[in-house]
């Protein structure tokens, strides 16, 4: 007998023809997750993966998969030999172990004959070995099948495979199996929800990342560089751009209207990443825009802000309650880095009256006062570039498994 890690994948088995695409892109992610634990090893078998690792590596192993987008639950499982008598055994071993551990009192018993050779039906494997465990534990359990403390599970394939328990991952699709895209990251809670939310989607990931250096400080840099690295517990990898936006906001407060500071520089910032991303194979920017959060995520802001880039603006928490937004950061751990008091960019020149309902006509005019091609250059040119891996910077572009 030996132990496994069974993977489910749910919504990848209802991409018909495609289905074989999305396992490769979901078996090079568990296989990079797993590349530092040298005894994991993926077994890709017709339709379901399994994990074999050392017991004393058993629980890094899941904790590496359980963050594996694509994943929907994974199952230490005992694999024996498709024989009845044996899995009764087994069935009332595990059994016995939760009474003692978990002090269960209902059970029962679920079976899925994928083999169809052998020589049970799978109600009858349920009813024999349901009936076999309460003649052994001594009236000790019950049998509930609608609330059971306890599920035993019997999976029938080339062998057969036991398990009780379910443990939860983040389900999704596999990273890279639906392009590229380019997040806005800043230094607030929503940016870095929006890439985890857009990666679980299957979207691989880069990150533009504005600042005003000097007037913001490089502890705000590290800020961002803190929640890139959390974000790469979950996308493996990020290459984050960061870019000088000073030069632009200074020629914007000296040539427009003080309240157009904030959605005049927002269409920069789109513009810029637009560029970045041209150059880095990237299909769509993604921001954590939230709408009627701030005054330049009106519709009319959110309208002006679109009309400035040709490539589509992605924002998945454009309807998210705050709450939301937050629980979602608490739980992928970059909340307590986003809430850190280090300014960003847009407290620079930040004016006491903003304009909440932007005509483009009117912005596209005040624009022409400005270099806007020569600015864009420009500050392309300031760009630095971080390449964080299993949430430390790496020293080399090479050290990102491509």
């Amino acid at each position: 007998m030996e132990t496994l890690l069974l993977v489910r994948y749910g919504e990848l088995a209802l991409k018909g023809n495609n289905r074989r695409f999305f396992e490769k892109k979901l078996i090079k992610s568990v296989q990079r997750s797993l590349s530092q634990i040298e005894s994991a090893k993926v077994l890709d078998q017709h339709g379901r993966l399994f994990i074999a690792s050392s017991e004393e590596d058993q629980q890094a192993v899941i904790k590496a998969v359980t963050r594996i987008f694509g994943i929907v639950s994974v199952s230490v499982a005992k694999c024996i030999k498709n024989d009845f008598e044996q899995m009764k055994t087994e069935g009332l071993a595990e059994i016995q172990h939760l009474m003692t551990t978990k002090g269960i009192k209902t059970f029962k018993v679920e079976a899925r004959r994928s083999n169809k050779g052998f020589h049970m039906t799978s109600p009858e494997i349920c009813k024999n070995i349901g009936a076999y465990i309460l003649s052994q534990t001594n009236g000790a359990l019950s049998v509930d099948v609608h609330h059971p403390d306890c599920t035993l599970q019997f999976e029938i394939r080339d062998k057969t495979y036991i398990f009780s328990d379910r443990i939860a991952g983040p389900g999704g699709l596999p990273l890279g199996s639906a392009g590229r895209g380019m997040l806005l990251l800043s230094g607030g809670i929503d940016s870095p929800v929006a890439g985890y939310q857009m990666a679980k989607r299957g979207v691989e990931l880069e990150a533009v990342h504005f600042h005003s250096y000097p007037f913001t400080s490089e502890r705000a840099l590290e800020k961002v560089l803190d929640l890139g690295k959390t974000l790469t517990r979950y996308t493996q990898h990020l290459k984050i751009h960061s870019i000088n936006l000073l030069e632009i906001q200074q020629s914007i407060a000296e040539h427009c209207p003080e309240e157009e500071m904030t959605i005049l520089s927002r269409r920069f910032m789109m513009r810029i990443a637009e560029k970045i991303s041209e150059k880095n194979r990237c299909q769509c920017l993604i921001t954590g825009e939230n709408i009627g959060q701030v005054a330049s995520q009106t519709m009319e802001g959110l309208t002006a802000t679109n009309a400035s880039v040709s490539l589509p603006i992605l924002r998945p928490l454009i309807a998210y309650d705050k709450l939301d937004i937050i629980d979602v950061a608490k739980k992928i751990e970059t909340f307590e880095t986003s809430i850190l008091p280090f300014e960003d960019c847009c407290t620079v020149f930040l004016p006491d009256k903003v304009v909440t309902k932007p005509k483009v006509e009117k912005l596209e005019y005040s624009e022409s006062k400005l270099a806007v091609e020569a600015l864009i250059d420009r500050a392309v040119e300031s760009e630095e570039t971080f390449i964080i891996v299993w949430e430390k910077i790496a020293k080399d572009p090479r050290e990102v498994n491509e």
